[in-house]
């Protein structure tokens, strides 16, 4: 497991849902780190069985002699669901790593949920950076940062690890809800066994290296190519830098104005680029000047004054 690698010291903090995936991940890091760890179970509350699933985990928690808290979140329904069941969990887990003082919270992703995303992500026509697939580590919220140390671990791996310690793992309905493309995915994986999960985990772990590298040469060619001034940026000679620099180049200068854009709405900006047109996007005005770009804030919207 990589956990001393990506939270060498101090207590870890782990988020533990019930599922065999988490309850491996209590395991694991209870013997790892003995008194070293604390468990969060975030109760969303969109099931009837949240409540005693929460129980469970505190009685595995009781166990071991594990502390254990339940944060209990409030999720508006609507057609984005998971996502914003997602975004409200990491907020509750972000407060209460802040209340503890803990400098990482780990998650039980593993190989198979990696093999999933990268499934996933190809079928939406992502680029390098969308198909490294989950990270390893990444900031939760100011230095508090959410590790993964189970992304070399199949899944039977540690369901079995569960089944010998006795424990009854939750089982999620929404994991069988085909309305999902995760579960769809799933689905496809098990009809192909071809598709090896730890084959194509290992591919998103290339691809995430590839991205690394290209993120230090980014920055080597800002310091050539990206010009910020008092007034906006320019992206100097781009044309003489690859394409896939450009556009990193572009969504680094966006980002000095909190624009963002997914994958294909960049892709969007860079063809009205090469068109020689301007394009708003969030709240930076993009154009071309000759071999170059030039990113600056975006007039104000006029407001359309009420008739008579």
């Amino acid at each position: 497991m990589a956990l001393d690698r990506l939270a060498p010291s101090g207590t870890l903090g782990l988020a533990v849902s019930g599922g065999p995936d988490s309850l491996a991940l209590l395991l694991l890091s209870a013997s790892a780190r003995p008194g070293q760890v604390r468990v969060a179970t975030v109760d969303h509350g969109l099931r009837a069985e949240s409540a005693a699933e929460a129980a469970l985990v505190a009685a595995c928690c009781a166990e071991l002699g594990v502390p254990h808290e339940v944060l209990t979140v409030t999720v508006a329904r609507g057609a984005s669901l998971q996502a914003q069941a997602r975004e409200a969990r990491y907020a509750a887990l972000a407060d209460w790593a802040e209340r503890h003082g803990l400098a990482a919270v780990a998650a039980g992703h593993h190989a198979d949920d990696q093999a999933e995303t990268l499934l996933m992500r190809l079928a939406r026509g992502s680029g390098v950076g969308g198909l490294r697939g989950i990270r390893e580590e990444r900031r939760l919220r100011g230095g508090i940062r959410l590790v993964r140390p189970l992304l070399t671990f199949r899944k039977a791996e540690l369901v079995a690890l569960v089944e010998a310690a006795g424990w009854e793992a939750v089982n999620d309905p929404s994991n069988a809800d085909e309305r999902h493309d995760r579960t769809r995915v799933r689905a496809l994986l098990a009809a192909n066994p071809w598709l090896n999960p730890e084959r194509l985990a290992r591919s998103a772990n290339a691809l995430g290296e590839a991205d690394e590298a290209l993120d230090e040469q980014l920055h080597m060619l800002a310091s050539a190519h990206l010009e910020p001034d008092a007034s906006g940026a320019w992206i100097r000679a781009v044309y003489t830098v690859p394409r896939e620099m450009r556009r990193r180049l572009l969504l680094m200068a966006l980002e000095l104005f909190s624009t963002c854009p997914s994958g294909p709405e960049l892709d969007r900006v860079m063809a009205a680029l090469g068109e020689g047109r301007t394009v708003t996007i969030g709240a930076a005005l993009v154009s071309r000047r000759g071999g170059s770009w030039r990113v600056e804030p975006a007039p104000p919207r006029r407001s359309v004054a009420p008739g008579p």
